[in-house]
């Protein structure tokens, strides 16, 4: 959700309504068409390859983040499964130190990590090494299972639909940008200072984890 727009009090920022974005209905059926789909693998190595594209769907879905962004994460490394957070490098910034950010999932989507790791220890590292073509063909066809609109099966979907969740629910739109990574600037990677346990307590608060 990058986009911003004159509110009805004279403000500007992300408006739910200007933005594309998944119902909870048509969230729903997607969710069940990539855990169908990957619970259907026929064999321990079509599920090695399945449980992949379904964690990286998890990823996107309770992150918010860009599927570049997702691919890239390093489950050894950017995955703290005690406090169940995921660290995110903003991809175009990717040797920059200042743009790293937290954010926080439900317990379930790390435990599916560990539990996905047990059952195949040698993807420890690249759980989530993914080619994004692939990632995208895939959710293409799970979207047309879930008979989503073409325009709207695309995995950048559900980074607009998890910040439009968000603002829905009532979470502040500056915890919003900082979950979201959004730039405040043209030109610069400035991001609003919280801390963890304050952006922690709003999602849960809010039943978004």
């Amino acid at each position: 959700m990058d986009k911003t727009s004159e509110r009805p009090n004279g403000s500007t920022g992300p408006s739910a309504a200007s933005v594309e974005h998944l119902s909870q209905h048509q969230l729903r059926r997607l969710s069940e068409a990539f855990e169908l789909w990957h619970r259907r693998a026929s064999s321990s190595y079509i599920r090695r390859v399945r449980g992949r594209y379904w964690l990286s769907y998890l990823f996107l879905r309770f992150t918010g983040a860009r599927i570049g962004e997702v691919l890239r994460l390093n489950d050894l490394a950017d995955i703290d499964f005690d406090r169940n957070e995921v660290r995110i490098l903003r991809s175009e910034y990717r040797n920059l130190r200042n743009v790293l950010r937290t954010v926080p999932v439900p317990p379930l989507v790390t435990r599916q990590v560990l539990d996905y790791r047990d059952e195949f220890p040698g993807m420890r590292g690249r759980v989530f090494a993914l080619d994004q073509g692939n990632f995208r063909r895939e959710f293409y066809r799970r979207a047309q299972e879930a008979d989503l609109p073409r325009d709207l099966s695309h995995p950048h979907i559900l980074r607009h639909t998890r910040a439009v969740e968000m603002l829905r629910a009532g979470v502040p739109l500056t915890t919003v940008q900082e979950l979201m990574g959004h730039v405040l600037s043209g030109t610069t990677a400035l991001y609003l200072q919280r801390t963890e346990i304050t952006v922690r307590k709003v999602l849960e608060d809010k039943g978004l984890l």
